[in-house]
């Protein structure tokens, strides 16, 4: 039995034949930017986390980079991320001409420590941009209560918390900003790229659908210098028929979590679960001195893993410069020890339990 970390075709086979219904819509509709359905889209996004508002952009990237463009931050001004998040978060801040200022996440959570935040602070910090890692929900109350203690706006990075609850609320639903990708993969991934800012006021709705459409809110007046990047009208359909089974794609991603969380034995460290956080497991990640061999092994047995992330940020060759003579330990000592393992929508309980199988006699 060979087992594909992901398999995006057997995935969305599920959902094959409500795509073709809605794409033979679409064509007819004759409308294929920013209409009706990514309205629909937008509204069901907003109302499913109990929110007023969703603008749907062209990526997770962009999400956050519109997030910050919106606040209009003295360029130069700081923004805490943490030190071993995917480099799309630390990119947003310098495309917004801003510096990222890392700290270190914590050990067990992989999530940035509350508690290392506050000594980042300087006079020029303006925000805290929390990832919630892997699908798992920051310490959000320790995070805004440092925020609203020095005045900063909180930008949430859900690119892999779709569903995710922090004591029973939804991520994105925390800060100023909760940014989202669509990319295929995720726990509600598109057919190709996409994203969404949630927000909860109208003034803030309007700044951002203009950010995404040339500055423009009515066509041909720019009101401000914006972007092109408009979530495609195909993408928020078919996202949209996805959206309804949302709850049930987390809830099967969670019961094979639960049979590696029961069944994999102690040589490995397991994610960490607590009553507080709803685990979405986008990824199911283990770590291990030996990863690498791990990983060698498990290939050799026909069962696909991957890292996330093989590089720590501060070592990446694009924007080292800006770290150089910093350490960040703990990250690197995550960077070196995670692997992820199968854990998709796609996968069925034998498939994992084949893994736990395999992966038990590694030694």
């Amino acid at each position: 039995m060979n087992i594909p970390y992901e398999n995006l075709k057997r995935l969305n086979q599920i959902f094959e034949s409500e795509f073709e219904t809605a794409f033979k819509s679409f064509i007819e509709s004759g409308w294929y930017i920013l209409g009706k359905g990514l309205k629909h889209f937008e509204n069901e996004f907003a109302n499913y986390h109990g929110l007023n508002y969703a603008v749907g952009v062209a990526n997770g990237l962009d999400a956050l980079i519109l997030s910050l463009r919106n606040n209009y931050f003295e360029a130069g001004s700081e923004v805490i991320v943490p030190s071993n998040t995917y480099i799309a978060t630390i990119l947003s801040i310098l495309h917004c001409q801003l510096k990222p200022v890392l700290v270190e996440p914590d050990i067990n959570t992989y999530n940035i420590d509350p508690l290392k935040i506050e000594q980042a602070i300087t006079s020029k910090t303006v925000a805290i941009m929390p990832v919630h890692l892997y699908g798992q929900c920051c310490d959000m109350d320790k995070i805004l209560q440092i925020a609203k203690m020095y005045n900063l706006v909180v930008i949430e990075d859900c690119a892999q918390a779709h569903g995710a609850l922090y004591k029973g609320r939804l991520s994105g639903t925390f800060g100023d900003y909760g940014a989202f990708s669509f990319y295929p993969t995720k726990n509600l991934g598109g057919l190709g790229d996409g994203g969404a800012i949630l927000c909860n006021t109208e003034i803030v709705n309007s700044q951002l659908e203009r950010l995404r459409n040339y500055g423009s809110a009515k066509k041909y007046y720019n009101k401000v210098v914006g972007y092109n990047s408009r979530l495609d009208e195909l993408q928020a359909i078919f996202l949209n028929i996805k959206l309804k089974r949302l709850n049930e794609i987390n809830s099967h991603k969670r019961r094979l979590a639960d049979i590696y969380l029961n069944n994999l034995n102690e040589q490995f460290i397991l994610p960490v679960v607590h009553p507080d956080f709803y685990h979405v497991f986008h990824i199911f990640n283990i770590r291990h001195a030996k990863r690498d061999n791990l990983r060698h092994y498990l290939a050799e047995n026909g069962i696909s893993t991957e890292i996330h992330y093989p590089i720590a940020p501060h070592h990446q060759k694009a924007i080292s410069e800006l770290f150089k003579g910093k350490e960040f330990p703990i990250s690197e000592q995550i960077h070196n020890t995670t692997l992820s393992l199968p854990c998709s929508f796609a996968h069925t309980t034998d498939e994992v339990y084949r893994v736990v199988e395999v992966i038990n006699q590694f030694n």
